[in-house]
């Protein structure tokens, strides 16, 4: 069974709703990353969006555009080295899937069988890339089936036909934007976030998840009364990003990750 697909069963069993965090990975470095991914599931993630800098990310706001920025300044953060750092990461002990969030490009450049080599061979379950449109993904998901990797489509509220027909073919889960534009901390959402994700949970076979803008424990609350789980993004890169210069010290590092695990564990709704 694909480990996404174990995850929600498990969390259905238990009356629980998955937590779902983003990190953009090698931010600040690859190494570290491997220890921000260990310390989130240590503090109650369910599963981990690994994030591959982009220097075109057009679904980002700025706190995930910035840490894109310093992740490849570095010139080593390519869409291997995050596959690389997920088999890091099981070395490590980490057993949570792992879902890549990729724009399209660093995809074709790498070509698709390769792509998929690598992502089984690295222990990937879920896939989200934001440009890439249903009408044309159909060799994409072809392959990922395959694999046994679910290709996640991301809906934002729309027609009820268009939520209807992006729904009813996904895998592992919807992801549903619950506001409109890109990523980042909101206050608010939606007008008609209740209805659309009625919507989406109508048409869906599998769960849904909710995502963009959530950032503080009562909307991880507030949504957890309407979906099967909360995706959690910009806030916890932007406490990354808060506590960088303790991550670069050898001597502070412990303690920066105990404050992100903190943050992290506030958020889950046991």
């Amino acid at each position: 069974m694909n480990l996404i697909d174990a995850a929600f069963a498990r969390l259905k069993e238990q009356d629980a709703t998955a937590l779902i965090p983003f990190l953009t990975i090698g931010d600040p470095d690859l190494a570290t990353s491997v220890r921000i991914i260990r310390k989130l599931e240590e503090s109650g993630a369910d599963m981990i969006e690994l994030g591959v800098p982009y220097s075109d990310p057009l679904a980002d706001g700025p706190v995930i555009q910035r840490a894109s920025e310093r992740a490849l300044a570095g010139g080593q953060v390519t869409i291997e080295g995050v596959l690389n750092v997920a088999e890091e990461a099981r070395k490590a002990g980490v057993k949570l899937p792992f879902i890549l969030f990729t724009y399209f490009n660093p995809v074709l450049q790498l070509g698709f069988e390769r792509f998929f080599e690598l992502c089984m061979d690295k222990g990937i379950s879920g896939l989200i890339i934001p440009d890439l449109p249903i009408e044309e993904d159909g060799d994409l998901r072809e392959m990922a089936e395959e694999a046994n990797i679910h290709l996640i489509p991301l809906v934002a509220p729309t027609s009820k036909e268009r939520v209807a027909r992006i729904a009813a073919r996904a895998r592992g889960f919807v992801y549903c934007v619950s506001s409109l534009g890109v990523t980042g901390v909101r206050a608010n959402f939606h007008t008609g976030i209740d209805e659309f994700l009625s919507d989406v949970r109508a048409a869906a076979e599998v769960p849904i998840a909710v995502g963009f803008g959530i950032s503080s424990r009562e909307q991880v609350e507030r949504f957890s009364k309407q979906a099967d789980g909360v995706i959690v993004g910009s806030a916890i890169v932007r406490k990354i990003e808060e506590v960088q210069a303790k991550l670069r010290n050898e001597a502070e590092q412990e303690a920066a990750l105990e404050e992100i695990g903190q943050f992290v564990a506030n958020l889950k709704i046991r």
